[in-house]
Order: structure tokens, then C-alpha cells, then sequence
């Protein structure tokens, strides 16, 4: 069982930046997908960016290209969202999640992940 602890969420201004950390239990990241999602009050959960395992890519959502970076750190068995030029319609509840994919041409879909956090609340004002 595959355990994903977020942090790193917030409050800050339009135009600011965050970034969002999410702890695997284990080194999961040769077998597994990681990604984050959101969902805000009202509307359904999306993908916002997916990291593959080693060599197999990035994907993004279209309304975050160019604002959001998904990152990794093996070593600490850690996954980043780094998110820049923030308005506020990325205000959402953000959650981490991985899968046992190692490669879809694409965001990870919800219904095919396997572990998910407890998520971190963003806010842009």
C-alpha cells in the first residue's frame, strides 16, 4: 500500500507562486505514475500534470502549460508541483496520486488511480 502526504499549500495573491510537495512511502517511482489533481467547490476533480517514470515524459493540462512544473526527487522519494503566475481560478483543493502506470499519452485519468492524498488546499486571491 502506497501512502502520499501533501503539503506546501497556501494562501497567496494573483500573480504569485507556490509550491506543492507530496511524500511517497516508498520508492515508487520506477513502477509508478505520479500526479497532481484539483478540484474546486463545485466542479469535478482534473488532472492538472502527470510525471511517468524515468524517460517517459511530463503532460500537463492545457491551463496550467507554461505556469506549472511537475518535478521528482528520487532520493526523497518526493514529487513537486511548482506553480507560477497563479489566478484564481486555481484556487481548488490539490491532491497527489500515483498509479501503477508507467506510461499513457496523457494526463493520468482519476478513475485509473490507484492511491491517492488527503490533499492541500491553494487559494489565489
Amino acid at each position: 500500500h502506497v501512502q502520499l502526504v501533501e503539503s506546501g499549500g497556501g494562501s497567496v495573491q494573483a500573480g504569485g507562486s507556490l509550491t506543492l510537495s507530496c511524500a511517497a512511502s516508498g520508492n515508487i517511482f520506477n513502477t509508478h505514475c505520479v500526479a497532481w489533481f484539483r478540484q474546486a467547490p463545485g466542479k469535478e476533480r482534473e488532472g492538472v500534470a502527470t510525471i511517468y517514470p524515468t524517460g517517459n515524459g511530463t503532460y500537463y493540462a492545457d491551463s496550467v502549460k507554461g505556469r506549472f512544473t511537475i518535478s521528482r526527487d528520487s532520493a526523497k522519494n518526493t514529487i513537486y508541483l511548482q506553480m507560477s503566475s497563479l489566478n484564481a481560478e486555481d484556487t481548488a483543493m490539490y491532491y497527489c496520486a500515483a498509479a501503477r502506470v508507467v506510461w499513457v499519452p496523457g494526463i493520468l485519468r482519476a478513475a485509473d488511480v490507484d492511491y491517492w492524498g488527503q490533499g492541500t488546499q491553494v487559494t489565489v486571491s
